[in-house]
């Protein structure tokens, strides 16, 4: 039978939000502290575990993992399931740090633009190796996948993207996870669909539809990713600013654009849409859990899949509930070089982004646990859609 009480019947928010980013799962809440441990352990179980950041964190950090103090998780997101995943180099959809700050009661979510320039460092990941050099920061991810599959081609790629990252900020991620945006075409299914209000309208590269009304490509792409041309007779998938809601395909469509959005913000408008993206999804879950708790191990599940996770030597179920005082509302998000575009074209690397001054001081600032402060002199960093 199925209980009314409002204590049994509450799904904590801060961990909704934080199972998408890999660091915490969903949990039903109600019992006390050690059945609230039982049930999130239970729960790591849907969720794949990697070795994801490797020799970029050093040995006596791993002896000395602790939740104490402030923290940075590397979240990436790739367009492509592991088993997917042939030798062929994979390169990062998305980069995302995510600051605790040492109370974990705040954090902060900054996307570092995949087109960084950027020192990756030299990396041999057993079957090929990279001597080192500059490039974009998503090539990282490259550079560390090839000649590899599965799994091993995840954790090749972020470990060399782990200490790309490190080099770039100073900053030695304490935990780290793979969002596969494929897989959260399952989520979105299970939750039926995700609502979200939609800031600039967006014409989609990827779905469109033919003369017939068939699911057709409308425009030719080049291996780099660049448009090459429209295809005659197909009319691309429009996603019109205002509220909509999205189905699976759509939802996966949608965070995928940043060449045709019309306020021309390319990879900052991507950024923020996959920000948008992802509160959407967990406040659509914790409706739908809300009104029936019988959905909970379903989404686990589908929430689990989705993800790969190295949680730095720490078990999740204590990164849950060290992180339980957060309240995913107050979640800021932070767009370098303000959200405008500062590119430059490199002989055979193409156009890159190239990071001001006052974003590396950003990242100084996170480094040090002074962000908030950083942002009170630079509130143009502040995402406010």
């Amino acid at each position: 039978m199925r209980t009314t009480s409002k204590r049994r019947r509450r799904t904590p928010r801060w961990a909704l939000w934080t199972v998408v980013f890999g660091s915490v799962l969903l949990v039903a809440g109600g019992g006390g502290a050690i059945g609230l441990k039982a049930t999130l352990a239970a729960a790591t179980d849907e969720v794949g575990k990697g070795d994801l950041l490797g020799s970029a964190k050093p040995v006596e950090e791993k002896k000395n993992a602790s939740l104490d103090g402030a923290k940075n998780l590397l979240l990436v997101g790739i367009d492509q399931r592991p088993d997917e995943l042939n030798g062929e180099p994979l390169r990062s959809d998305s980069i995302i740090l995510l600051h605790i700050n040492k109370d974990h009661t705040s954090g902060y979510m900054i996307s570092l633009p995949r087109d960084s320039y950027v020192s990756i460092p030299a990396f041999d990941n057993g079957a090929q190796s990279y001597g080192g050099g500059k490039s974009k920061i998503n090539a990282a991810f490259a550079f560390g996948s090839r000649g590899l599959k599965g799994d091993k081609a995840l954790e090749g790629g972020f470990k060399l993207l782990t200490m790309t990252v490190k080099e770039l900020t100073g900053i030695t991620p304490d935990a780290g996870a793979i969002i596969d945006f494929q897989g959260f075409r399952k989520v979105v299914t299970d939750l039926g669909r995700v609502c979200m209000y939609v800031d600039t309208t967006t014409t989609s590269i990827h779905l469109g539809k033919d003369k017939d009304g068939n699911t057709a490509k409308p425009f030719k792409i080049n291996p780099d990713g660049t448009l090459r041309g429209k295809i005659s007779g197909v009319t691309p998938n429009i996603y019109k600013k205002g509220n909509r809601c999205f189905n699976p395909s759509q939802a996966l469509d949608f965070v995928r654009q940043r060449d045709l959005l019309e306020d021309n913000s390319l990879d900052y408008g991507r950024q923020r849409h996959q920000q948008q993206f992802f509160k959407a999804i967990i406040n659509q879950a914790l409706k739908d859990v809300k009104a029936d708790p019988g959905k909970l191990p379903k989404l686990l599940s589908a929430f689990g899949k989705a993800m790969t996770v190295d949680a730095g030597g720490i078990n999740l179920a204590d990164w849950a509930l060290a992180m339980r005082g957060m309240n995913p509302d107050t979640l800021v998000t932070i767009k370098t070089n303000e959200g405008k575009l500062n590119s430059q074209s490199v002989p055979g690397v193409g156009s890159v982004e190239l990071l001001s001054d006052d974003s590396m001081d950003m990242l100084k600032a996170i480094k040090k646990d002074t962000v908030k402060t950083f942002l009170l002199t630079h509130p143009g960093f502040i995402a406010t859609a």
